[in-house]
């Protein structure tokens, strides 16, 4: 006999979990609420009582956050259906001024029990490990230019500056290495943020040939390598891209991917008015970030120089085929937009959104023929040494 569905609503923290349980029948007040421990430990038991209390199925959710998926997984392999939602795409009521951990929890059982919810696709531990080092290597970054700023800062309050070409070249980083200061302190001060600059730059170097290292291993070699036919994508980029989505197969078409990655138009309409505004920003920042940067490649006349091709060498020509027709269509595109009047930065937008769908028509023709040659695959034969394989002798 069914019984219904228990649909448990959790708010996860990093020592505790309430967790509000909305029975068959029972309305969004009357909700059974109560604490759990955020562990290991702590979640069996919590997996333990739901089971024993819940009079039928259970489904369960809670909002991602900076505690993770452990909680998903633990669920999941114990056989029970657990999702994980986005906080940004959570209802929320207007005049409600009262947040606390009690109310989040039942709010979000109710709200899984009126399917208002949208869920989060969840990584595999081994994809988070490819994207937390992809993540790795873009903080480093980030560390690297800020101590190259306090570093250049310095030597132009002590109006210190390089002659002609360009900083951290070379012949720059001899220059810097030949300063002296004439104060002990300023001295000091100068040989550290020059000690930092260099550590961090060594720290990337590593970060990137680790990076590459995972690129060459599945199930990252081929994607990584049709993705480096597009121009203005290598290595870094793809394996950004790869693992940041992780699975083009929910994408069904070109436009969800775009609106995920927040490259669609905001939009404010009402009435016989439509008001557009700026990118939505919403979804994906890491991925996003990495196609403008692409994207400003195509302000060049199409053209396939020494790299490109190196990069192109041995990969199947269909794939080849979609990198040129997005290079010329781009490149056209970019210099339309700039010839009516449009900013460069709104032309390369617009130039990173279609290159979404060029992207999207790779990686989901990529799924589709493996999906395909699974299914032609033949079953495997019987072997002659079993009694079911063995023919009969007359």
């Amino acid at each position: 006999m069914d019984k219904g569905i228990t649909y448990v609503g959790i708010d996860s923290a990093k020592n505790h979990n309430v967790v509000a349980m909305l029975l068959p029948g029972r309305r969004k007040e009357e909700a059974v609420v109560f604490q759990a421990e955020n562990t290991a430990k702590g979640t069996k038991r919590l997996i333990k009582r739901l089971q024993r209390e819940a009079p039928g199925q259970l489904s369960v959710c809670y909002e991602a956050g900076p505690c993770g998926y452990g909680l998903q997984r633990q669920f999941v392999a114990a056989g029970i259906p657990c999702i994980v939602v986005a906080p940004s795409l959570v209802p929320v009521k207007p005049g409600e001024r009262i947040k606390t951990n009690r109310r989040d929890a039942k709010k979000l059982a109710h709200h899984l029990r009126a399917g208002d919810l949208t869920e989060v696709h969840p990584p595999t531990e081994a994809e988070e490990a490819v994207r937390d080092l992809c993540r790795c290597r873009e903080d480093a970054r980030q560390d690297l230019t800020r101590a190259r700023h306090r570093l250049s800062k310095l030597l132009l309050r002590c109006g210190v500056h390089y002659g002609p070409g360009r900083a951290w070249t070379q012949k720059h980083r001899v220059w810097l290495r030949g300063l002296t200061f004439e104060h002990v302190a300023q001295q000091a001060v100068f040989e550290d943020y020059l000690r930092q600059v260099e550590h961090l730059e060594e720290r990337l170097q590593g970060l990137v040939s680790r990076l590459e290292e995972v690129s060459q291993t599945e199930p990252y070699r081929e994607p990584v390598a049709w993705l480096r036919c597009f121009r203005g994508i290598d290595t870094v980029t793809a394996m950004t891209i790869v693992a940041e989505l992780h699975d083009f197969r929910r994408f069904t078409s070109p436009r969800p991917l775009m609106s995920y990655l927040g490259l669609v138009p905001s939009e404010h309409s009402t009435g016989d008015g439509a008001n557009r505004g700026a990118i939505t920003k919403a979804g994906n920042t890491h991925v996003r970030r990495m196609l403008v940067e692409a994207s400003w490649s195509y302000r060049c006349k199409p053209a396939v120089g020494v790299t490109l091709r190196k990069r192109r060498k041995g990969q199947p020509g269909w794939v080849i085929a979609i990198a040129d027709r997005a290079q010329e269509r781009l490149s056209r595109r970019y210099w339309s937009l700039v010839m009516k009047g449009k900013p460069h930065n709104k032309a390369v937008t617009a130039v990173a959104r279609e290159l979404v769908g060029f992207i999207w028509a790779l990686l989901y023709q990529r799924h589709a023929a493996t999906q395909e040659a699974q299914e032609q695959q033949p079953s495997r034969p019987r072997c002659r040494g079993t009694k079911t394989g063995q023919r009969r002798r007359g």
